[in-house]
């Protein structure tokens, strides 16, 4: 640690030299210097954070130093900042402005490692600068001898940024998160401050609600959420008491309902591990990366840098982070052992994005397409490996925010009691759906109107009906809340097309989305995001297909929660529901692996003790000859809402018909309940 401070003493002292200097031209001199402004930001914000300083300032002193520090990437500044690369490419060139606009990018994690006190994280990027500021003394550099400062300096860091990644989803001790909820004073929000993020009224007023309501009521919702995790064991048949940790993953201004959590996992043996988004390129997903987040400063921003990584991703650096994983895992394979799994808190409300396209960002190109492919599906085996899926389990939540509108304390009071709907009551309707389901050979779902699905779903047929059934009865454990049956396709035979108007997935708004499926594989897909088609398919295949160039049907249900639907009609929220809820609202097919990925071989039972036996498709089971060719390492879902939706019938082997849903409406005897929510409105 010694050697590091020196290091970073040395780092400051070059950079208050720069400020004095002017041995770079024009137009980089302003952008060195602007860089320069922000390190040394960085380094009077980490030393005053050091001493405490923060915890003393008044609530509008933090709301303006909160300002200061995001105010470059948010909002209408962003147009102008050096962090979007098409403002960096207007002002620096081509290739210097992508180049460059990443180094910031970087360098802007300097906020959270600040905060975090990780002095390496600050040293070894501010290093990076200054490497990049000599190469432009004297004469202006190559962008090619630019990209290769980059590429070493990932290469050789690479196996820093990625154990330490690994290390703090599986160390308690590294309690940054967790030990600021226990500490503060959560009725004070300048709490909110302390974890370095970005903070708007979304975490302002969540947190004032919820300081609103009684210990009893925080209780109970974070009871909802860590019994959801503790039955999702039980139903899998996984024995809890042999875990450690669990990995809570929350949007900030929860954190009375976290802390309440923290407490009742520890009363079942687990110690909670609670770790933000990775900051670091080479740590970070172009779909979003696992963690704790608070509002995004323009969400057009991580657009534009979701593929930083294609300015220095070879095949020969892709081999040394697997490498680097890999022993990474080794070194803590006794904390991977005892680790449960994710326990997610969602949240939902924000106005839906539609990026804009950026022809100045970096993207990957087909070869660094097959490569993330190839890290993927290599890196899942591995924690597969060290953290086997038929011994972890999950829950997940949501919860709205403000932005959400007028209405939210009334929305969430809503949104509690679906989260808590009978699951007795929608067992039985929905074993009655199975009864029927089980009786066939194919399903045929046809849009209305406008809506032009028209899609027939392939079932396994069961060799023992009377102990065997091809649908899962999902109520709230894992899945909160209650309300689908779900299967596994069958791929061969499946086909015909997939369309819905609008539909929100991985946090991006798509119009018009349409994909056809042949042999239950995507054979076509397009969307009218942007007038361009071309830019249509690059926005697909990199946030829907996560760049492969098909995927299979991994999962066809049938949503029966039309409570939250009606909810979601009487507010106006419907465009703003998370998948969670919204996959509950309809029919819905996912894209991707199934939902018994990496665990097919544990027996799975519904309540009525007949076991599931649609837990694999035809790609996976390969992995019992080539797992690499088996999984696929994303699962996305694509919900029909009830009104675009024509009918739902069961196809019997004999060509008979049972119909599920007609005109929107479940006419299957014994779920006419589910239509009191359509009645009432």
């Amino acid at each position: 640690m010694e050697e590091i401070r020196e290091r970073y003493e040395l780092a400051m002292e070059r950079i208050r030299a720069m400020k004095q200097e002017k041995t770079v031209s024009a137009p980089f001199y302003a952008y060195f210097q602007k860089m320069a402004d922000f390190i040394l930001e960085m380094d009077a914000y980490r030393a005053s954070v050091e001493k405490g300083e923060p915890e003393r300032l008044s609530l509008a002193e933090l709301q303006e130093q909160n300002r200061r520090l995001y105010g470059d990437v948010a909002g209408g500044a962003y147009r102008e900042s050096y962090a979007n690369p098409t403002g960096a490419v207007e002002k620096l060139g081509e290739g210097y402005g992508q180049l460059l606009s990443f180094v910031y990018t970087e360098l802007r994690g300097m906020i959270i490692w600040a905060v975090e006190g990780r002095l390496t994280d600050m040293t070894v990027t501010a290093e990076l600068f200054i490497e990049l500021y000599n190469a432009f003394e004297e004469d202006t550099p190559s962008v090619e001898n630019l990209k290769e400062i980059l590429y070493w300096h990932m290469s050789d860091y690479c196996d820093v940024f990625i154990p330490d990644r690994i290390r703090e989803q599986l160390d308690p001790s590294l309690d940054f998160a967790a030990k600021l909820i226990r500490g503060a004073d959560l009725s004070d929000p300048r709490y909110l401050y302390r974890f370095g993020e970005y903070i708007t009224e979304n975490e302002l007023g969540v947190s004032r609600f919820l300081a609103g309501l009684s210990q009893s009521e925080i209780d109970a919702m974070a009871s909802t959420f860590t019994e959801g995790y503790r039955m999702g064991f039980v139903a899998a048949g996984i024995d809890l008491s042999k875990k450690k940790t669990v990995n809570i993953r929350y949007a900030l201004g929860f954190e009375r309902v976290v802390k309440a959590a923290i407490g009742q996992f520890e009363a079942m043996g687990l110690e909670s591990i609670i770790y933000r988004e990775a900051r670091h390129s080479i740590n970070r997903r172009p779909q979003g990366s696992p963690g704790y987040v608070s509002s995004k400063p323009s969400k057009q921003y991580e657009f534009d840098h979701r593929e930083d990584m294609a300015l220095y991703l070879d095949k020969k650096l892709n081999e040394r982070r697997l490498s680097v994983l890999h022993s990474a895992y080794e070194e803590y394979k006794e904390l991977a052992a005892v680790h449960a799994g994710p326990a997610v808190m969602e949240i939902f409300g924000e106005h839906p994005f539609m990026p804009e396209s950026c022809p100045a960002a970096l993207r990957l190109d087909a070869k660094q397409q097959e490569i993330m492919v190839t890290y993927n599906s290599e890196a899942g085996q591995l924690v597969n490996r060290y953290i086997p899926g038929d011994q972890r389990s999950f829950t997940i939540i949501a919860w709205p925010i403000p932005e959400i509108g007028d209405n939210y304390e009334e929305i969430f009071r809503e949104i509690v009691k679906i989260n808590n709907l009978d699951y007795h009551l929608y067992q039985g309707i929905q074993q009655k759906l199975i009864d029927a389901l089980d009786q066939g050979e194919y399903v045929y779902v046809k849009g209305a109107g406008a809506n032009r699905t028209e899609m027939y779903v392939q079932l396994w047929q069961p060799e023992n009906p009377a102990k065997e059934a091809i649908f899962e009865n999902c109520v709230a454990d894992v899945n909160i809340p209650v309300g689908e049956v779900f299967t596994s396709p069958k791929l061969t035979g499946t086909h015909g097309t997939l369309h819905v108007s609008q539909v929100y997935l991985n946090e991006l708004k798509y119009m018009d989305l349409e994909i056809r499926f042949e042999d239950g594989k995507i054979t076509s897909y397009s969307c009218k995001n942007f007038d361009d088609e071309t830019e249509n398919q690059k926005l697909l295949k990199a946030n829907v297909l996560f760049n492969h160039e098909t995927l299979p049907l991994g999962e066809f249900a049938i949503g029966t929660n039309t409570t939250a639907y009606m909810v979601a009609k009487r507010y106006d929220i419907g465009a703003k529901l998370p998948i969670l809820i919204a996959e509950k609202m309809g029919p819905h097919f996912a894209v991707g692996d199934t939902c018994y990925s990496w665990s097919e071989d544990n027996p799975v039972y519904n309540p009525d003790g007949k076991e599931i036996i649609a837990r694999d498709n035809e790609c996976s089971l390969l992995r019992k000859t080539d797992v690499s060719k088996a999984y696929f390492n994303c699962h996305t879902d694509i919900t029909i809402p009830y009104d675009e939706l024509d009918c739902i019938r069961v196809v019997r082997p004999d060509g008979s018909r049972i119909p599920l849903i007609e005109k929107g409406r479940f006419v299957l005897p014994g779920t006419e309940e589910l239509n009191k929510p359509f009645d009432g409105m």
